[in-house]
């Protein structure tokens, strides 16, 4: 393509109103992140959307799940070889549920390596995990097919899609061979049960880990969620593709930021990557459909009521992006929480 015809390009077209929530909303979520952290008594926000419902936290990598993962697989101390470690991130990813990992860590003494993979050990240990503490997988991502190996159980074609990828194909030199993000990416897709979107989602937790340090603005793949909140941020999207569209805000931040006045310091001076800005689309569609319910799309509501929990978690973050928290654990919520922010809410 030409200098030119870049320049040509038609840009997408903002809505009003839709357009500016979604940095307000990143300014508003990463403002009750950061009060939190602090310390500071609940409620976290004067925003009543934000105080009734679950929204995930503005940066990928703050969100709970996200942080056991880059502290308990991506940097577990006895993951074994490199190999095993990009299997163990490949598997957590799928699973996505904290209480399976450690239910698989708890049947085979350690986290599973591609010996036991080999040998059954890793299928007969979600077995066990799944009779003792019943479904192995979150909620938070739609996978593909269940029955490409033939297995009616779930877990059963997983086990045996990673057989296939790291013994039978031996994906994990490929993989640590990779030239860029998106090759990882493409190695993933090529895969049954993968998919692009879930390829992407595993391709970025692979790149918090030592195994690889690739810029995460280098390629991005919208989601089904990110797509309907792409839908409502603009009446149409120009020349851009969704995942052009994502990388376009990524360069808009600093300017949409000052212009509209909202205070946004980053996660610890870290700025927004793509990953952050896809998922900031997918939480703005659920936003939409309180805020500016006209905007109708095939969800019509938040299922997900906010909670807060009462737990601490303390804070770990991929130690070559060099950040500098001002408090490493944020503290766990009182039991009074609840009260406090039904009562915000009145």
């Amino acid at each position: 393509m030409t200098s030119a015809a870049i320049h040509t390009r038609r840009k997408p077209t903002r809505r009003k109103d839709a357009y500016e929530l979604y940095w307000t909303f990143a300014s508003r979520r990463q403002a009750a992140f950061e009060r939190r952290l602090a310390g500071q008594r609940a409620p976290w926000t004067d925003d009543r959307i934000l105080r009734e419902y679950k929204f995930c936290n503005v940066y990928r990598a703050a969100d709970r799940v996200s942080q056991f993962m880059i502290r308990d697989v991506c940097y577990a101390e006895d993951a074994g070889t490199a190999i095993d470690r990009a299997f163990q991130i490949v598997a957590f990813r799928t699973f996505s549920k904290i209480e399976t990992w450690r239910g698989l860590r708890a049947v085979l003494g350690g986290p599973p390596r591609l010996e036991d993979l080999a040998s059954g050990r890793f299928e007969a240990a979600l077995d066990e995990v799944k009779r003792r503490n019943g479904g192995l997988y979150t909620g938070a991502f739609i996978l593909c097919a269940n029955k490409a190996f033939g297995f009616d159980e779930k877990h059963r074609n997983h086990a045996a899609l990673f057989r296939h990828m790291f013994i039978a194909d031996e994906l994990g030199p490929r993989l640590l061979g990779a030239n860029s993000f998106e090759t990882i990416v493409r190695l993933l897709e090529a895969y049954p049960l993968m998919g692009p979107f879930m390829a992407y989602q595993t391709a970025v937790d692979l790149n918090y880990s030592e195994l690889f340090n690739f810029d995460e603005n280098d390629y991005t793949q919208a989601g089904p969620g990110a797509v309907r909140g792409l839908a409502k941020a603009f009446e149409d999207l120009g020349d851009y593709s969704p995942s052009e569209a994502i990388r376009w805000m990524v360069d808009q931040q600093e300017n949409e930021f000052s212009r509209l006045g909202l205070p946004f310091a980053g996660l610890f001076g870290r700025a927004l990557h793509a990953i952050d800005c896809q998922g900031l689309f997918c939480e703005l569609d659920k936003y939409c459909r309180e805020a500016l319910p006209e905007l109708l799309s095939n969800r019509s509501r938040i299922k997900a009521r906010y909670v807060p929990t009462t737990k601490p978690l303390d804070l770990f973050f991929p130690p070559k992006w060099h950040l500098t928290p001002p408090r490493t654990t944020i503290p766990a919520a009182r039991n009074d929480v609840q009260r406090d922010l039904f009562a915000a809410a009145d």
